[in-house]
């Protein structure tokens, strides 16, 4: 099963993992060094043993494509996977004025009453985001995140690299070039960025017809965000290669610091007791030539089959 290369992962940062403090606080069993394969011929690798909301994907996917940095785009499709970014963000400015929110990235994971008023607050926070575009002007950007060094790296005389448009002229024109990079790790903006690039850096390889594509990532949260990051640079794989008139070949994914948060555990181990289903199909909309011009109803799954979703708190 296509399946089996991330559930191989996660026994093996079970079995043979390190105790690690991190930033977040919540400690993790982790790895470094780590490397899964995924030939796209035999499916779409979208989790089947719990269920990976496909929506969110797409949606993220293109805002990254987009060049954009601003959570806005992201809450107008449903998506809340960056919120806690921003509105952390928010809670550390003069603007800010509700209850105090102190080191709120760990105790609403421990304190239930907490927990309940930190939701309302940043619910509040997502409306007007939607709703005032000064404020989300204001308090929905992300700083120089994935988006913008995709599309609008700035260089030191001023000018802007369209990395994404480069690397898909390169696949067109140079296909056996070794140069087919696009990076996310700009060390200037690191400081400034909401959260640094965890995938930081892929690089595409042409052979026989096929298009590669393979990712490191720095840090990797392997049950929650490890299984996005498979089926969002899959996807990236297949729209790149749909333009250039090749086929999906195989997704590579390496890892750095992969690591299971420790209360991400017992949710691991239920995944882990789930027997894989079949992969979905991806379907891309015929008429689509760009991989700009993409919108979310031009881009599904077919045959999508899973188990219910495991819930687990996110670690800010």
């Amino acid at each position: 099963m296509l399946e089996d290369a991330y559930l191989n992962l996660e026994r093996y940062v079970l079995q043979h993992g390190h105790k690690k403090e991190d930033r977040t606080g919540t400690g993790t069993l982790s790895t470094f060094g780590y490397q899964m394969r995924f030939d796209l011929s035999e499916g779409f690798p979208l989790l089947t043993t719990k269920k990976v909301p496909f929506g969110l994907i797409k949606s993220e996917l293109l805002w990254f494509l987009h060049g954009d940095t601003n959570i806005k785009f992201l809450l107008e499709h449903h998506n809340h996977i960056w919120d806690e970014w921003a509105f952390a963000n928010y809670v550390k400015s003069n603007a800010y004025t509700g209850p105090d929110m102190t080191d709120f990235g760990r105790r609403h994971l421990v304190d239930a009453k907490f927990n309940q008023q930190y939701q309302a607050e940043k619910q509040r926070f997502c409306e007007r985001i939607l709703t005032d575009d000064q404020f989300a002007d204001q308090f929905g950007n992300l700083g120089d995140v994935y988006g913008s060094q995709w599309r609008h790296w700035q260089t030191r005389n001023g000018e802007s690299i369209d990395q994404i448009k480069n690397v898909i002229e390169t696949i067109k024109t140079h296909p056996d070039s070794r140069r087919m990079i696009v990076s996310a790790w700009n060390p200037e903006d690191v400081p400034s960025m909401a959260l640094p690039p965890c995938h930081t850096l892929f690089q595409f390889y042409v052979n026989d017809g096929k298009l590669s594509c393979q990712l490191y990532q720095r840090s990797g949260d392997i049950f929650l965000g490890v299984p996005f990051n498979i089926a969002s640079y899959a996807l990236l794989t297949c729209l790149i290669a749909k333009e250039t008139g090749l086929v999906p070949g195989e997704f590579v994914h390496t890892l750095g610091d992969a690591h299971i948060y420790s209360n991400h555990i017992e949710q691991v181990k239920e995944q882990l007791t789930r027997t894989p289903k079949p992969s979905p199909k991806l379907w891309l909309n015929p008429d689509k030539h760009s991989i700009f011009d993409y919108g979310m109803d031009d881009i599904k799954v077919i045959g999508y089959d899973s188990y219910p979703a495991i819930k687990a708190p996110v670690a800010v």
